[in-house]
């Protein structure tokens, strides 16, 4: 059985948040708009181009999505799903999204927010974990920032201490 691969995506930099418009619409700022792209070139270059992706609906993050897509090649060949449950998801909701996967599925994709994304990938991160990434990942993620995950378990078997945080990346790392 070849590993799975799960990587677990905070969304690119927003615009600051102002009462006017709601926070689920804040758009990406400029810089999350090269961020995006940048992670997009990133995961093309390491060969992280997901089977499937679990996008919030928040603006933000299916900008993100839409950004970093145009970046993998054929991003038509990704199967899609805009999740509304994951704009304000627990660490339990992101699992029961990953544990309802098919076999057919090698890499996912999540893209989502603080401080949903780091706490799913300290409560994955088991034996043979980077040291450096747990503890970036157990404080928290800046935004556009990645961690890659890897099991040999099926999905519906992910749990605590279940896989092994390889990396935690942002562009220009």
């Amino acid at each position: 059985m070849t590993a799975r691969r799960l990587v677990l995506l905070r969304h690119a930099k927003a615009e600051p948040a102002r009462g006017e418009v709601p926070d689920d619409m804040r758009p990406l700022a400029l810089r999350g708009r090269s961020q995006a792209g940048a992670v997009g070139k990133a995961f093309s270059s390491a060969a992280l181009v997901p089977d499937v992706a679990l996008v919030s609906t928040a603006l933000r993050t299916r900008q993100t999505w839409e950004l970093l897509s145009s970046r993998l090649g054929d991003p038509a060949r990704v199967d899609l799903e805009l999740r509304p449950e994951l704009y304000e998801a627990s660490v339990a909701d992101v699992l029961a999204l990953v544990r309802g996967l098919g076999p057919h599925v090698g890499t996912v994709l999540v893209v989502g927010h603080e401080p949903t994304m780091a706490a799913t990938a300290a409560h994955l991160a088991g034996p043979g974990s980077d040291d450096a990434a747990l503890a970036q990942v157990r404080v928290g993620v800046p935004t556009a920032t990645w961690s890659l995950l890897e099991a040999d378990a099926e999905w519906a078997d992910w749990g605590r201490g279940g896989a092994r945080l390889v990396e935690v990346s942002r562009p220009g790392d």
